[in-house]
């Protein structure tokens, strides 16, 4: 009977015991909860980094309009700042090959019409390549006849042309064959833009793959931590991990 009396004593000590240590790890546990502020509803996650995904085509679009933009658009400009200077650079030889070939244009015009007598208005890039080529317009007009190609002659009055002698016609032809290899390094210019842009398409296109490879990467495997806290002595903490395959 006195055994039975002390062992049911045990067990109320033992019970009032585990409710005072369950009372003072909520108070402590709460108190932890409340110094980082957290509302009374509200779950605090963290996610690990995550990349948005880009376009091809829109990287594609970029650089041909402007080459560098599509690496820009990726994220990377590294690479596609030299696309930028290459194109900058290309439209400066190709304008100042135009300035310089319309200046030499309207010097060798001129010069045919102070030195050579030619009427400028209404010729064509041949006429004013083969007055270079000829002392006047009857040694020319005398060739073509030979070669029997009538359909090639000039109309001495309207066409006519007569350089005083050999040097006056080589200084025309100087001039004439300056301004024609302006022209020429003009195409050049424009092919190279083409290419520029092309090939900052082509590496745009890389740097887009290789961002969105990333971005697959930091969504196949995602990680996340909480704290949720219900009332004033209740608190759950949480760990996520989320796999993609």
């Amino acid at each position: 009977m006195i055994m039975r009396k002390i062992f049911l004593l045990f067990l109320f000590s033992t019970a009032l015991w585990a409710q005072s240590l369950r009372k003072d790890f909520m108070q402590f546990a709460s108190a932890e909860v409340s110094a980082v502020n957290f509302d009374k509803k509200n779950v605090l996650t963290q996610p690990v980094e995550n990349f948005e995904k880009k376009k091809t085509g829109l990287a594609i679009v970029y650089s041909l309009l402007l080459p560098g933009m599509g690496e820009l658009y990726a994220g990377s400009y590294e690479t596609g700042k030299y696309f930028t200077v290459a194109d900058a650079a290309l439209w400066g030889i190709l304008i100042g090959f135009d300035v310089y070939g319309h200046w030499q244009e309207d010097n060798y015009k001129e010069y045919a019409r102070i030195h050579g007598g030619v009427n400028p208005e209404g010729k064509d890039d041949t006429y004013w390549g083969n007055i270079g080529l000829y002392l006047n317009i009857d040694d020319y007009n005398r060739e073509k006849e030979l070669d029997r190609d009538f359909a090639r002659t000039y109309d001495r009055a309207k066409y006519f042309w007569a350089w005083k002698n050999q040097a006056e016609r080589r200084e025309y032809r100087g001039m004439w064959k300056s301004s024609e290899q302006a022209y020429n390094a003009i195409q050049f210019a424009a092919g190279a833009l083409i290419l520029n842009r092309l090939a900052s398409a082509v590496n745009a296109v890389r740097l887009v793959i290789k961002h969105n490879k990333k971005a697959e990467e930091s969504q196949a495997l995602n990680f996340r931590f909480g704290v949720e806290r219900f009332g004033a002595e209740a608190m759950n903490l949480t760990f996520y991990v989320t796999a993609e395959f």
